[in-house]
């Protein structure tokens, strides 16, 4: 049985992947959009077809008080079940030129925790899902420093004992263990944690936090449910959990590149959110209240481990990189069974994935 780890790890984490968090996106096969027409439009008529958000903030409201839980206090929860796993196909769809080699394995450091940060897009009832979020945060908890990479979902891997499939349905075929095999054969390195939640605490969480302060790098013109086509500026916007979870997941005139900026701006909203909120200090409420939100085989002693690293981060933003796949690092690619995908260029991002989990560092 997975234990919940540390109140604070467990809620930092769970508040951490609400970031990346996505609905199911049926139109998986449609091509990327890198001119969208409105990009070609006069700016005049951009301003003219656009709504600019500025959402009202909600007050936060506080969490009923809670007596401070003591580790033995810690209530013993039992995850739901993993996913089903599906057996190999009997006739494997036609694979790229050539399967992947093995990446040369990374021995993971002694002083390094290497987590993967999964969204799962899983329906009420349903017991298959995908991880339309994958983001590898490698921690140092000597130096005290965080490295975040994201995958994009539709990366065509290699997935050992399935055939070559997107990164995002590894789970289905082997759980957590599944994706770290695919992790380690194609990338190198096997993540030895994991925490895994779904869009719907995403959205309970983001609401009682009041909304999110979410620093936008690139402004964003896209199609909004209810509000038709609107744009996010670039600079700081104030966002309600429905705007933050469809911030992150669209691509209609952009790409899963995007995606996985847009998943780390949120990603970081929510951590200074959650410090601007004392939450360091008020860790045990935020346990009570999240607890049953995010499954993990983190344990009381990593959790532990990492409070000095928190405690250096809270302070020193700069601690953390960022990183990031590129569209020069994987290429639009049409499988045989007419699926678009990225087909990853291995040796980038290798030596990407190396470099985010200290490879070579003494």
């Amino acid at each position: 049985m997975k234990k919940p780890g540390h109140p604070l790890l467990l809620f930092l984490l769970s508040f951490l992947i609400f970031a990346g968090c996505t609905l199911p996106d049926l139109a998986l096969l449609v091509p990327f959009v890198e001119s969208p027409a409105w990009q070609e439009m006069p700016a005049e008529q951009v301003e003219k077809n656009s709504v600019y958000v500025t959402a009202t903030p909600t007050p936060f409201q506080p969490l009923p008080p809670t007596p401070v839980i003591t580790p033995t206090e810690i209530p013993t929860w039992t995850p739901e079940p993993s996913a089903t796993l599906l057996p190999p196909p009997e006739t494997p769809a036609p694979p790229p030129p050539s399967v992947p080699a093995p990446a040369q394995a990374v021995v993971n450091l002694p002083k390094r925790l290497n987590i993967l940060l999964l969204g799962s897009d899983r329906r009420p009832g349903g017991s298959l899902f995908r991880t339309d979020t994958i983001i590898l945060v490698s921690i140092d908890t000597q130096k005290g420093r965080v490295h975040i990479l994201s995958f994009p979902r539709d990366l065509y891997v290699y997935i050992p004992g399935w055939t070559q499939d997107r990164i995002n349905v590894a789970w289905q075929h082997g759980g957590f263990e599944g994706l770290a095999a695919t992790m380690e054969h194609n990338f190198g390195v096997r993540p030895t944690h994991y925490a895994l939640i779904n869009f719907r605490s995403f959205k309970r969480i983001v609401d009682d936090l009041g909304g999110l302060e979410v620093k936008v790098g690139q402004p964003l013109y896209d199609k909004y449910p209810g509000k038709g086509w609107i744009t996010i500026p670039k600079g700081k916007v104030h966002m309600d959990a429905d705007m933050a979870l469809w911030y992150v997941r669209s691509r209609k005139t952009s790409n899963d590149f995007a995606r996985n900026r847009r998943q780390q701006e949120v990603l970081m909203a929510l951590f200074d959110r959650l410090i601007s909120l004392d939450a360091l200090t008020r860790a045990p409420e935020f346990y009570r209240a999240y607890r049953k939100a995010v499954v993990t085989n983190l344990t009381l002693e990593d959790g532990l481990a990492l409070l000095p690293v928190v405690a250096q981060v809270a302070l020193d933003r700069s601690r953390i990189k960022h990183y990031y796949i590129t569209s020069e690092m994987a290429y639009d690619y049409i499988t045989p069974g007419g699926a678009m995908v990225l087909l990853p260029n291995e040796a980038a991002i290798r030596k990407l994935v190396r470099q985010v989990v200290g490879a070579g560092e003494r």
